[in-house]
């Protein structure tokens, strides 16, 4: 591991704060945090920036799954500038979750004063807590200490706190003891392919899509993000389907296509990936379980071999992205730790 790179060092520490996390759940009284959980006549609406929008998306599309009620995810930007379309008038009620890491975003925190003053009830999600945490009864707090720019193990710890959540509100105590065991079996995963993934990522791409479909495809944005962020290298996402849709007029020899495979939509999402080698791009696999013909062709194969649900796997889907970002920025001679343009907390005076 390269000590040298914080970056590196909360990526890979991700089994022991998972652990932490989940430990906290299990002994937390979180049922309290959300009273109106059980009535389907209210929405739930996450709400985020960046990252936290991504995180969002995707604790949005598992709630749907778990508790089978309405829910969405909105960008903050759009409560500030669109407000009359995320909470039309006559809607039925709603409950908002706001998810900072460091509570400190200025249009998550601008989106809190909205609802304060309309007298809306919320719950906030974050990592360090401050202003955020200070605005609200109900505070979902991952205890996890980031030092780095980007958010890698702050993602994937307030989105295992929002699945355990869902799972709670659901009474789904199988899903629960599922993310349970998901520290031990990304320490086995770690073990087994960071060495390849820091090999691949020294390979140069003038383009990069990652696709993903359902709960996957906030999964694949964060990934081009992570890229992103970490490499300063132009990355993409999209649903995996809709990529042949025009966008596969990117694939070619410079390009690395990157696909978060299913296990449910298998046949059809790998597909896309094989095309896209048969039309001269690198592909990258992240799946359950591959077939033959995706083992034989894959540049770059994660196979998790996972035995929990589908939606419980979408926390380890990330991680790959995380690593081959910061390999890849390394590679080019950047700091994983000190991206071009950016700081750890978005503010806007």
């Amino acid at each position: 591991m390269r000590e040298d790179v914080k970056t590196l060092v909360e990526i890979k520490s991700q089994p022991a704060v998972w652990q932490q996390c989940l430990d906290d759940l299990r002994s937390a009284d979180l049922r309290h945090l959300a009273p109106v959980h059980a009535s389907h006549d209210i929405e739930w609406v996450f709400i985020g920036c960046g990252t936290s929008f991504y995180l969002a998306q995707a604790a949005a599309l598992s709630f749907t799954a778990l508790l089978k009620t309405s829910v969405r995810a909105v960008p903050a930007s759009e409560i500030l500038l669109n407000p009359w379309l995320v909470f039309p008038r006559g809607a039925k009620s709603y409950y908002p979750v706001l998810i900072s890491r460091s509570g400190h975003t200025s249009e998550v925190l601008s989106a809190a004063e909205i609802l304060r003053g309309q007298h809306v009830p919320f719950l906030a999600v974050t990592c360090d807590g401050r202003e955020l945490a200070d605005m609200t009864d109900s505070v979902l707090r991952m205890r996890v200490e980031e030092h780095s720019t980007v958010m890698t193990s702050s993602f994937t710890s307030m989105l295992l706190g929002l699945q355990y959540l869902g799972a709670t509100f659901a009474d789904n105590q199988d899903f629960i003891e599922a993310l349970q065991v998901l520290p031990k079996h990304l320490e086995r995963l770690l073990e087994a392919y960071d060495k390849e993934v820091s090999t691949f990522a020294r390979h140069t791409f003038e383009d990069i899509a990652m696709l993903g479909q359902g709960p996957l495809y906030p999964i694949a944005a964060e990934s081009a993000l992570k890229v992103m962020e970490e490499s300063s290298t132009f990355a993409q996402y999209f649903h995996t389907l809709e990529f042949r849709h025009g966008p596969k007029s990117i694939a070619g020899s410079s390009t690395l296509v990157g696909g978060l495979i299913s296990e449910s939509g298998y046949d059809a999402e790998s597909a896309v990936l094989l095309e896209m080698k048969e039309l001269g791009s690198q592909i990258f696999a992240v799946v359950n379980t591959a077939g033959e013909a995706l083992r034989k062709q894959a540049n770059l194969l994660i196979e998790m071999e996972l035995p929990v649900p589908e939606l419980a796997r979408l926390v380890i889907y990330v991680v790959w992205a995380q690593l081959l970002g910061s390999y890849h920025g390394i590679k080019k001679g950047l700091n994983p730790d000190h991206p071009r343009n950016l700081s750890r907390v978005v503010t806007i005076s």
